[in-house]
Order: C-alpha cells, then structure tokens, then sequence
C-alpha cells in the first residue's frame, strides 16, 4: 500500500469514526440522504426557472446526486409552502429553493433546516440571513442600474416620463432591480419618474397597467419591466396602444418570447441573466455543504445588456432541457 493510500484511507477511517458530514452516497447527519437534492423553483414552466433546472441537473448528474424538481404553478407563498414541507418527509440533504416571499416562507424553509437539510437559496432569499447556507443570485440592484443606464442610452437627450412594472411586492430579487433603476434614474433629470406598479406576476396586468399609463402619460418614453411576466405583459400593452418602438421597453430575463421581440423591435433591450449558472453553482455549494465544508454565504452571478445590435446567444433561455 502506497503512502498515499494509506493517509487516504486513514482520513476515512477518522472521517466514519466521528460521524462528519455525509460523504455522496451515504446518509448525512441527522439522518438526511447526502445522495439527493430537490431544486424548488419559483414557479413551474418560466424559461428562467427551466434554464436553472437544465444547469441543476447537468451539475447533479455530474457529481452523482439522484435529484427531484418541484415548483408551485404559480409564484405564490401558499402553493410552495406545501412543497417544501412535503419535501420534509424524504429528508434529502440539500434543497436549492428559489422563496417566493421574502417573509412568508421563512416558517416552512426553517423547517428544512431544522430537520438537518442544507438549504441553498437561488434566485430570491430570505429577509432572515440564518436559514441558508448560502445564496446564489444576480447582482439586481446592478442590474437595474444597467437597465436604467441603457434605457438613458438609447434616449439620449430627449426628455419624457418612465415607469417601471414589478412582480409582486416582497419578491426580493425585483424590489433590489426596482431599487437599483430608481437610484440609477436620478442622474438623468431628463427622465421622469412615474413610480412603480405592480402586477401581481401576470402578464395580462402588466398590458392592462402599461396601457393605463400611456393614457395618463402621453410623454412615456420608457418602461422597465423587472422580470419575464411584466416584460412580456408590456411588450403586449405597448402593442394593443400601438406605441411599438415609439416607447423604450426595457425588460428583464431573455425568454424565447423576449428574444424574438428584442429582434423585432418589440423590445429594445434586455437585461439577461445566467439561470443556469445559479442552477449548477447552487449545487456545487450544495455538495460542499453536504460533506461538512465551508461555503461562500453570498454569490453573485453575471447580467449583460442585450440589444438587437449586440445579442449574445449563449444568454438566451430555454423552454426544455
């Protein structure tokens, strides 16, 4: 036996005796099964959530996790509470979990961690920092500064008003876009702001919210639509007020729909995201957490500016794996 193999062997011998975390394949502490993970998106069917799924499972597969998805059909605290507590019966050792309620699901996902389960956050977090082992998101607030910048971009110095569409309130990863846009817009005294509406996450309120406005505001120059829903929604409002092109949408996320309407003028830019990249870098966490190791408690993942002039493909996102 080579020295080599012996401290190996010695390490696992130590690594048995005092009950460290689980090695892949054996049962974790607290008699969680290291082997699987369940990734809990935020809502089923949304190409972003799909794109963390296709990098989720590349990344499990990879280091040989057996592996569940679960996700609410809607972006509703109520419809992902009974999936994270459902979850708590086959004690996996790790749940990536995007929270669809910063507040809201603090109570269920605490049981996760009560019950010995690692718990990685992707996408949107928890007000409460304790809960998670870490989070793995875009940088949102810089984000919504990137779109405000591109919208100012592509204006120049003409002067109108500006709304910016929000998902629901106490969506973390949205109110930090909102955030970083409003703050971005101030160093532009050519564009007024109008405030933020919400849209409850549906598409046909944000059409309905976008039209409402333009009624009010005959000089809306701009729109920044902070995900995938509200953009789509807009891109439709502006449509049915026949203001295609006349108005600046700037929107979120980079879904087949958004790309399509980013080529033919629909759109005028997107703020992209890495979906995939939070899929697999939250399982690579995940894995770390799981054999007892140290894991960063904040990662941020890249955004980038898309324009019809500057499309990069590789930030298009998927509608299956």
């Amino acid at each position: 036996m080579s020295t080599r193999t012996a401290a190996l062997l010695s390490a696992l011998l130590l690594l048995t005796a005092c009950g460290g975390g689980g090695q892949i394949g054996d049962t974790g502490g607290g008699g969680t099964d290291a082997k699987r993970l369940v990734l809990i998106p935020g809502v089923a069917a949304e190409p972003f959530y799909i794109s963390m799924e296709c990098g989720f499972r590349e990344a499990a597969k990879a280091q040989g996790f057996d592996v569940d998805v679960q996700a609410p059909a809607k972006f509703d605290s109520t419809l992902q509470t009974p999936i994270v507590t459902g979850v708590l019966g086959n004690k996996p050792g790790a749940v990536l979990i995007a929270p669809t309620d910063d507040k809201a699901m603090a109570g269920p996902i605490r049981q996760l961690k009560d019950a010995g389960i690692k718990v990685v956050e992707v996408d949107t977090r928890l007000a409460d920092t304790s809960i998670a082992v870490s989070t793995v998101s875009s940088d949102n607030e810089q984000g919504g500064r990137l779109a405000a910048q591109t919208l100012a971009k592509l204006v120049g110095n003409k002067s109108g008003s500006v709304l910016v569409l929000d998902t629901k309130a106490g969506t973390s990863t949205t109110d930090a876009r909102a955030k970083g846009f409003e703050d971005e817009l101030k160093k532009y005294p050519n564009l007024r702001y109008t405030g933020r509406q919400f849209t409850d996450n549906e598409p046909d309120q944000a059409a309905s919210k976008t039209t409402g406005v333009l009624a009010g505001n005959p000089d809306l120059i701009g729109v920044f639509a902070t995900n995938l829903n509200t953009g789509e929604g807009a891109a439709t409002g502006l449509r049915n007020a026949g203001k295609t092109g006349q108005v600046n949408l700037i929107g979120f996320d980079a879904s087949p729909k958004q790309v399509e309407d980013l080529k033919s003028g629909v759109v005028q830019a997107l703020i992209a995201q890495d979906p995939a990249g939070i899929g697999s870098t939250g399982v690579d966490l995940a894995a770390k957490a799981i054999q007892g190791g140290a894991v960063e408690r904040e990662v941020q993942t890249e955004l980038v500016a898309l324009t019809k002039d500057s499309l990069q493909e590789k930030y298009f996102y998927k509608q299956k794996c």
